[in-house]
């Protein structure tokens, strides 16, 4: 039986340390491609654990950074300028050039799916050879983009860790059916602590700068009609961040591009239950 293995990197990628998981691949599959699972705006690679597993599993290598400015990446010391997607596709440019992988396929939950498609038109055009984007699309609400930044410019405090938890389970409910275990992992790879000695969310609350400095950055229509590579949008069946309207249009303006709904989810699937991996299975292999 493979018992999934992960190997924690720090990386220097233009000239910050970013951190990644490193899943290695199942020796007993066949061989498929590597795998960029990237996590959304104010979470942690740690958040494709389950994702991760499972591809290693069919014989993926799976690479899960952490962003610059969350998890255990360092915080940009150049926040107004580094917090934007033409960044954010630099740094992993370099992270798979340091990592050895010429070919991805590449998962990206919100804001993840952005760098995906900002990086898929741009610096690693002909490297990403297909695009899973979770709840992300070339357009986003802005209503729910004001409901983002309210709470991860100004994340909560608390004194305990499990108070903590209470709170992430109720802004996250929209992920849909998480276990008990899985929602304990999502705080304790989400948690630092304050000088005051209470816990807060891990993310440097500056990464919202990215909404005011680069205000353009999620208007990703010409970066998605230029994509030559196959497209799949899973969008969460309640999502208020990838409306429905903008599903409908994706397959027109690029024919490369499939949309399934997720039930029982919104804005973002967790990608953590058979359902969701079965989907980006039969994506991949395809």
């Amino acid at each position: 039986m493979f018992h999934p293995h992960a190997q924690s990197r720090y990386l220097r990628c233009e000239d910050r340390e970013i951190h990644c998981m490193d899943w290695a691949p199942n020796p007993a599959a066949t061989p498929r491609p590597v795998v960029v699972a990237w996590h959304g705006l104010a979470r942690t690679g740690r958040d494709m654990d389950a994702l991760a597993q499972h591809l290693s599993q069919q014989g993926h290598r799976v690479i899960c950074p952490d962003t610059l400015g969350r998890g255990l990446s360092q915080w940009s010391p150049n926040p107004e300028a580094e917090y934007c997607l033409s960044f954010y596709a630099r740094l992993a440019l370099s992270l798979l050039d340091q990592l050895g992988v010429q070919r991805c396929l590449w998962v990206g939950t919100s804001m993840g799916g952005a760098v995906g498609l900002h990086a898929a038109n741009g610096l690693l055009r002909g490297r990403i050879q297909a695009l899973v984007l979770n709840d992300m699309g070339p357009e986003i609400a802005k209503a729910a983009v004001e409901r983002i930044r309210t709470y991860a410019g100004s994340p909560s405090a608390f004194d305990t860790v499990s108070e903590l938890e209470a709170y992430f389970r109720t802004v996250y409910k929209p992920y849909g059916w998480l276990s008990d275990a899985q929602w304990t992992l999502l705080t304790e790879s989400s948690v630092r602590r304050l000088p005051d000695g209470r816990v807060t969310p891990h993310y440097d609350p500056r990464m919202v700068m990215q909404f005011t400095h680069h205000p353009e950055d999620y208007n990703l229509w010409a970066a998605f009609e230029g994509v030559d590579v196959p497209m799949l949008c899973l969008r969460g069946e309640h999502s208020d961040l990838l409306l429905r309207e903008t599903t409908e249009q994706m397959p027109r303006r690029n024919p490369r591009a499939r949309v399934v709904e997720v039930p029982g989810c919104g804005h973002a699937p967790a990608l953590n239950v058979d359902a969701h991996y079965e989907l980006i299975d039969g994506f991949f292999n395809c």
